[in-house]
């Protein structure tokens, strides 16, 4: 067995992006350490040991949790189980609080110190978490500047280190190649949609979207493109467009360019969630939808505590990017909002400043080089804890 050993552990795409990051950031300060637990196809081409893959446990709404709890009840198991095989001396947990914080009471119990990486949205709901993390990690280390004060007042050990989409999002085509790329006309207007990250969520949204994308088609030359998130099959999210020779709707998928298709759209369709901030971070003015089950959306208006969805609309504290959802969430009124940016250019140069405005606040490049380096001193500081309570147990 290595002499040291990490656990981390993301459950959804952008955790999985920056449990990558991490355990590459950890891998040089700290060499032949082992990283093993949760995450998908970035951790592990990363080197991390996933023996818990993202999927089996990455889900969303109530109705969702319900049907995948045997599921995710395994997983979880399943990771505990690991910990007490390898022993590791920290543990990591990206987000995902509805499964991390239960990890992290078992961790706990085993003497594990544990390092939370992006905080659970306290600020909007379930605000008791914070006397939960509390009493179960270590340090808790934030991407947005306001959650440092939060965690602060609560005596919660914390650092702000910035938002690691800062040295993640840009393009790296130029607007040749990543129209060649997608087989489109650089002389039409485009639209980019995001329809989702999870296929469950993209069954939902997508058609909605699709049909917006038919209305817009049907007096205006446009062109739309989707780009394909890792994970999503390719092959699976073709299949739901409709194809048809008499559609006026032209269409295209594209694989590892979310980036460029927001960088050279005119406007984006964008589900909410991390993307919307990633298009804010491109400067695309944008829509923002959604829709969940009838059931989770009546929960959640009796819980959510902030008058915005949209992280853009909440950083920015106003309305920049217009919200569409549940009922409004139609494709009427997805092309008529669409069709106002596109008539209207003050109104996109707008909300491009405002989204200059929000990227100032997201901190300086390197936020996961210095998540790593606060993650070390934790470590280094339990192990420095362990050999002083050992050295203080008399020798018989």
């Amino acid at each position: 067995m290595p002499q040291l050993s990490i656990m981390i552990v993301a459950g959804e795409r952008s955790g999985d992006v920056y449990g990558a990051g991490l355990a590459q950031a950890l891998q040089a300060r700290l060499p032949g350490v082992e990283v093993f637990g949760a995450g998908g196809d970035a951790m592990r081409q990363a080197g991390v040991d996933t023996t818990v893959d993202s999927h089996e446990i990455a889900i969303a709404g109530i109705t969702e949790i319900v049907e995948g709890y045997p599921r995710v009840f395994r997983a979880f198991h399943r990771l505990v189980g690991e910990a007490d095989r390898r022993h590791p001396q920290l543990a990591i947990l990206i987000d995902f609080p509805d499964f991390n914080l239960r990890l992290a009471r078992q961790l706990k119990k085993r003497r594990i110190p544990v390092v939370y990486f992006v905080s659970p949205q306290v600020w909007a709901w379930r605000k008791g978490r914070v006397k939960t993390l509390k009493k179960r990690i270590a340090k808790m280390i934030v991407i947005f500047d306001f959650e440092e004060e939060i965690y602060r007042q609560a005596g919660v050990p914390v650092e702000y280190v910035g938002h690691p989409l800062v040295d993640v999002v840009r393009p790296t085509l130029t607007r040749e190649e990543f129209f060649a790329k997608a087989e489109l006309d650089p002389s039409v207007q485009t639209i980019a949609l995001l329809p989702g990250s999870r296929q469950k969520e993209v069954s939902v949204n997508l058609p909605i979207i699709l049909d917006a994308a038919k209305r817009l088609s049907l007096n205006r030359k446009l062109q739309f493109v989707i780009p394909v998130a890792p994970t999503i099959q390719q092959k699976w999210l073709e299949s739901t467009i409709p194809r048809s020779s008499a559609s006026p709707v032209r269409i295209r998928t594209a694989m590892h360019a979310t980036y460029d298709a927001l960088q050279y759209s005119e406007v984006a369709v964008v589900t909410s969630g991390t993307a919307t901030l990633e298009a804010a971070m491109c400067e695309r003015p944008m829509v923002m939808v959604y829709r969940v089950s009838a059931f989770t959306w009546l929960v959640g208006k009796l819980l959510v505590k902030v008058p915005y969805f949209s992280i853009v609309n909440i950083l920015a504290k106003r309305e920049l990017v217009p919200e569409l959802m549940q009922e409004d969430f139609t494709a009427a009124n997805v092309a008529a909002r669409v069709e106002y940016l596109l008539d209207h250019p003050e109104a996109r140069a707008e909300m491009v400043r405002g989204f200059q405005a929000l990227k100032a606040r997201l901190g300086q490049s390197g936020a996961i080089e210095r998540a790593a380096d606060s993650m070390v001193e934790v470590l280094n500081s339990f192990q420095a804890t362990q050999k002083a309570a050992q050295a203080a147990v008399p020798v018989k």
